[in-house]
């Protein structure tokens, strides 16, 4: 067996029951709804147990709300609190799947290590370009725009301690006009997020990605040996 090689699985009888996500939130919770939606539709065999929010006027939160799934906002002004809440937020609701929806906090080395290859987060670039520290929300389209790129898209990526560094598990690309602007630019590519970011929490949930070093391989596309 290749020891460079992990599954991001699930125990065998934890497949007869739905997946735990929880999901982290900053802002308006978009890939948060289009994430319930996608579980209402049977799409996925998951259930979102909680969503936690890093500022307390999240948008999200109100969704979350509406879908009548459990709250929490971290106390991001007194740092060492809010990272020791979030791993004993996460454990108590017997997290399975760590979702980050927009979610713009590094998170904490400790809740990292915690969830190897169980932690995924939605970024709006085709990574390596326009990622890492700074490149976060609107700032993202803003450079996009500036450089004059053809091309965009959305990824989305298991996280390690690397800022938007972890191994990449999609991604979708998005053709772009010299009439768009960073704010067309954002819906263009939130539209494709909306679709991305389910689809790979599907794939996790059955058990078809496989972490190869820095690569993920989707099972399905593994020659038989």
């Amino acid at each position: 067996m290749d020891h460079r090689r992990s599954d991001s699985r699930r125990k065998a009888g934890d497949l007869m029951q739905p997946l735990n996500i929880s999901v982290l939130i900053s802002g308006g919770g978009t890939n948060l709804e289009a994430l319930l939606q996608a579980i209402e539709a049977q799409q996925i065999p998951a259930r979102v147990v909680q969503v936690i929010a890093s500022q307390p006027d999240a948008y999200g939160l109100t969704r979350a709300g509406n879908w009548d799934i459990p709250t929490k906002i971290l106390p991001v002004n007194e740092p060492e609190k809010a990272d020791k809440l979030l791993l004993e937020w996460l454990e108590e609701a017997d997290t399975q799947l760590v979702v980050l929806a927009g979610y713009v906090k590094k998170v904490p080395p400790t809740v990292v290590a915690a969830y190897p290859n169980r932690m995924m987060n939605i970024h709006p670039s085709l990574i390596p370009a326009f990622a890492g520290p700074g490149w976060y929300g609107i700032k993202v389209h803003e450079g996009v725009w500036q450089r004059g790129v053809k091309l965009t898209g959305a990824t989305v990526h298991f996280v390690n301690g690397e800022m938007d560094g972890g191994p990449i598990i999609l991604q979708e690309a998005v053709a772009l006009s010299h009439e768009d602007d960073p704010a067309a630019i954002q819906q263009k590519v939130l539209a494709v997020e909306h679709r991305l970011l389910p689809r790979a929490v599907s794939l996790f949930a059955a058990q078809k990605l496989q972490v190869a070093g820095h690569r993920v391989i989707l099972k399905d596309e593994v020659s038989e040996q």
